[in-house]
């Protein structure tokens, strides 16, 4: 599930397959990436595409140890264990709130470039939610916007008008309407939709719209590495 929010509220909410197709949003062309991406596939097919997960072990698994063996096996699992700090159990990740990161770091509509900017600094993070005065989601602010040569003062225009341009607020540049995700939608969809957005993550909603956290690309690139079987993406 996927919403799209603005400046004037919630302007959209449903699945990936509808979200392409909002005019605005993403590149024109992204409805019809996805399109041919799905047109093969009948609802069930595209069910089991995004639902299926492995659940038997491979086949190529080693053996339980014999009775005979069962002994010696036992006291060398129990001395590793000893040997070696506990380790959280591996899982396989499906759903954003399995990456995302609950650390949720917000800039203000009405506040400045220059503060937006800083907040990005002290934080260091590429990008961040913009809430409005009653704290909802109204768009995203991330450094691409700093470096659009299109908004900036030219070279020859001297620092009077560069301190202006740090002076306009963040509304005047942020990206909105932005698309937000929820912690149960699929990684996979999650993924797709950060290629066809380019965008370099999304912020996570609970049922409410209240902001509950931030996916990034790095978040799902550090969760292939670290955590999941990399079945998961076959």
């Amino acid at each position: 599930m996927f919403s799209i929010l603005g400046t004037t509220g919630t302007l959209f909410k449903g699945p990936m397959e509808d979200l392409v197709r909002v005019q605005g949003v993403l590149p024109s062309s992204a409805a019809r990436r996805t399109d041919a991406f799905l047109e093969h596939l009948n609802d069930a097919e595209r069910r089991q595409h995004y639902t299926h997960w492995p659940q038997q072990p491979p086949s190529h698994a080693p053996a339980p140890p014999s009775p005979k063996n069962r002994q010696p096996a036992q006291a060398a699992g129990a001395y590793a264990r000893v040997q070696s700090p506990a380790t959280p159990a591996r899982h396989a990740l499906r759903t954003v709130g399995d990456v995302m990161s609950a650390r949720v770091i917000v800039v203000g509509n009405d506040q400045t470039i220059q503060q937006g900017w800083q907040v990005l600094s002290d934080a260091g993070v590429g990008q961040a939610p913009v809430v409005g005065l009653a704290g909802g989601l109204v768009g995203l602010f991330s450094r691409a916007e700093l470096l659009r040569l299109d908004q900036l003062p030219s070279p020859d225009q001297g620092t009077l008008a560069w301190r202006t341009w740090l002076g306009k607020p963040l509304a005047s540049i942020m990206t909105t309407p932005v698309p937000a995700v929820y912690p149960d939608t699929d990684l996979r969809r999650l993924a797709q939709v950060l290629l066809l957005a380019d965008l370099p993550g999304l912020p996570v909603l609970d049922a409410q719209e209240n902001l509950v956290g931030f996916v990034s690309r790095k978040d799902v690139l550090k969760a292939v590495v670290h955590e999941p079987p990399l079945d998961l993406w076959s």
